[in-house]
Order: structure tokens, then sequence, then C-alpha cells
């Protein structure tokens, strides 16, 4: 266990790294809260899947318009203040929703707005925090510490839907409880990331924020292995990652459940993710990378259609271990060969291009709401699963290898004094 441990943990020796990864871990757990909880209220408040759908639809549209504004910020001012102003709203955000719940005024398009604006705030937090890594995090590490972060993802995936469980169960605690507790984990996440340093951006020359965002475009394009990630990575989320919208009504309607025991196949999904994140942590930094990669996503996609099928709750909650395994695998890697092939001087907006994925997600969650309400969920779970099969296929010789760790891969048009981030 000796040379796993070390190659598994190996980003975590670095002291800066192992505070911004206990920040993320934290922010990670109250978003995973706020994923169970927001879900619960927005169903019990109306009994569809289509309120569900436009709850996360509005912090999708969010992150679609400003994801690429997101990566420019990242690339241009100090990380860490992007970071420090992002979660100071995300914080306010959870705040103002505890007390619409508690006053019992919430509805769903209060509760959308604060979706929409914690939306905002994604949009330029993930990207920094992604690229603060980059500063902080030397090269031959940087595949190990992307893993780690997802397995920070991932560990907060079992815990967020456990907390919020627990909330759920005591009423005199409840959602607005819930919301308060997350707003409280946010501003422990601040105090980590006062810890960290600065993270300023690269010099060179002035440049408009369009500018910024077309070049980092042009880049991916220009790199043909690192297009071909971003655009599988980005369908993989938007085509697959919408179950949780069906997730409330196939337990009600399809199971015999309340609704709330979305946050028990939240948890068992999260254990599959985490355990999936830990084995590939230790091959982030590997050739066996991009096949690993492959093959966790035909895993995800047959979970997808194993849990429409499933015939009963405990089914469907070995189905949903098997779609968080495959989940939380293909995700790892996709980070960590990115992280690689990427020159720092463009992580950040390279990375926000990976996040629109979520955007997307989001904003496909509403038609999958509607497409659930009018086939039933089982069907949508069938069709998304489909659909992974088909982006994967297309995709399958996406990142086979990676390459040395000391490597950046560039586009024939960009010189040397570019590859080294200006």
């Amino acid at each position: 266990m000796g040379p796993w441990l070390e190659a598994t943990f190996n980003a975590l020796r670095e002291r800066n790294f192992r505070v911004l990864w206990t920040g993320s871990f934290l922010a990670f757990l109250a978003f995973f809260m706020s994923t169970v909880v927001q879900a619960v209220v927005a169903y019990d408040l109306t009994g569809n899947n289509r309120s569900v759908g436009f709850v996360v639809f509005a912090q999708g549209i969010a992150q679609l318009v400003l994801g690429p504004f997101g990566g420019a910020m990242a690339d241009r001012f100090p990380k860490r203040l992007v970071i420090l102003v992002c979660q100071s709203v995300i914080t306010v955000s959870f705040v103002v929703v505890g007390v619409l719940i508690a006053a019992d005024a919430i509805s769903i398009p209060a509760l959308a707005a604060a979706s929409f604006v914690i939306g905002l705030a994604f949009s330029f937090l993930g990207p920094s925090r992604q690229a603060l890594l980059m500063d902080i995090v030397g090269p031959a590490r940087r595949g190990n510490a992307v893993a780690l972060s997802q397995v920070a993802l991932n560990a907060s995936r079992i815990l967020g839907p456990l907390l919020a469980a627990a909330s759920l169960v005591f009423d005199w605690f409840g959602s607005a409880g819930a919301y308060f507790m997350m707003a409280a984990l946010y501003v422990l996440a601040m105090w980590t990331t006062v810890l960290l340093p600065r993270g300023d951006p690269v010099p060179g020359a002035p440049r408009s924020v369009f500018g910024d965002i077309a070049e980092g475009v042009r880049y991916v394009w220009r790199v043909p292995r690192l297009r071909s990630l971003v655009l599988s990575y980005v369908l993989l989320i938007m085509v697959g990652f919408p179950y949780v919208t069906v997730l409330p009504g196939l337990v009600e309607n399809e199971l015999g459940r309340s609704s709330g025991s979305i946050t028990i196949l939240f948890a068992v999904n999260a254990v599959g993710g985490l355990l999936a994140s830990l084995i590939v942590a230790s091959l982030a930094d590997s050739a066996r990378a991009g096949i690993v990669y492959v093959v966790m996503s035909l895993v995800f996609g047959a979970g997808l259609i194993a849990t429409g099928l499933a015939p009963n709750f405990l089914v469907v909650n070995l189905m949903m271990f098997v779609l968080g395994f495959g989940a939380g695998g293909f995700q790892t890697l996709n980070g960590a060969i990115v992280s690689h092939i990427t020159d720092p001087a463009y992580f950040g907006r390279v990375v926000s291009l990976t996040f629109l994925a979520f955007a997307a997600f989001g904003v496909i969650a509403l038609p999958i709401g509607v497409l659930a309400d009018a086939i039933g969920e089982r069907a949508t779970l069938g069709v998304m699963g489909a659909g992974v099969f088909v982006i994967v296929l297309a995709f399958a010789g996406v990142g086979r290898s990676v390459p040395r760790t000391d490597v950046v891969e560039q586009p024939a048009s960009l010189g040397p004094g570019r590859a080294q981030g200006g």
C-alpha cells in the first residue's frame, strides 16, 4: 500500500495545495447540500419535475452566459481576490434563501433567482480556483492535484446529502437550517482562501476581455486533443448529468417513496464516485489515463440505463453506485489530462470552457424535466444513457496518452515563448 498511497496523495505534500484542498472540500460540501435541499424544496412546492428543472436551469443559464468571462478573469486578475468575492456572493445568497424559507415566503421564482445569482458566482469561482491550483502545484504533481480535487468533490457528495438528510429530518431545523449551515461552510472556506497566495496573472500586453475569450477558444480549437477532450466532456455532462432532475420524481412516482429519499441515492452515488477518483488518482499522470477515461465514460452511460430499468429502490441504489463510479472516474481523468496539455497562461480560459458543461447541464435540465413528465422518469434515463454511449463512441480515441509532465501541447502557430506562459 505504501507506493499506492504515495502516488495517490502525492500533491498533498505541498502546503498551499492542502489549504486549497480543504477550502474546496468545504465549498463542495455546501454545494452538494444545496443540490439536494434545493431539489426537495422545489419539488415539495409544486409536485412536478418541471419546477426542479427550472431552478437548475436558472443556475445553468447564468453559467452558460458568463462562463467564458470567468475564465478570462482568472487569467487577468489575482485569483484569490476573485475567489473571495464569489464566495461572499454565494454566502449571502444562502442566507437570503434560508430567511425566506424560515419566514414561509419562499417560492419557485425566488429559489430560481437565488440559483441564478449562485450560477453567476460559480462562473468566476471555478476557473479561478482551478487556475490557482496550477500556480501552486508543480508540473510533476499537477495531474495528481487535479485528481485529488475530484476526491474532495466526491467525498463531499457523500457527506453533503447526509447533512442535507439530517437537516430535513428535523422540523425545527429543516431546509432553512440547511441553508444557514451551507452559508457557515462557505465562511470557513473563505477563511482558508485568505491563507493562500494571491495568484497574480501572467504579465502581458493589455488585452480586451472579449479578445482574451476569443484567443482561449482559438487555442483550444488549434490543439486537436484538447479540443476533443473539452467537447466530449461538455457533451457527456450535458446529456448525462441532468439525471439529478428526474430523481425526485423517480423515487416518488415509480418507487412509491418520498422525494426526500433521493438523499440516500445521492450518498450511494457519491460513494461510487469517491472510490473511482481514489482508484484513478494514481493514474492521473500516467499514459493509461486516456484509455481508462473512455472505459469510465461507458460505465457512466451503462449506469444511467440500468437505473432506469431497476425494479425497486434497492436495485436503484446499486445502479446509482455504478453510475457514480463511472462519473467520478471520467471527471477525474478529464481534468488531469487537460492540466498536462494546457499552457498555464490559458488554463483559466480552458477550464471555463470545461465548466460550460455544467452550465449546459443546467440549461438542459428544464427540457429533461418536461420530457420526464411526458414519457416517465425511467424512459428518460434510458434516453440519456443511450446518448452518453453515442458520445463516448464518437470520441473513443480522446486522450489516448498523456504527455510527459514537463511537456505542454501547443498549436503550431504558437512559439516557444508562449509555451512557457508568456
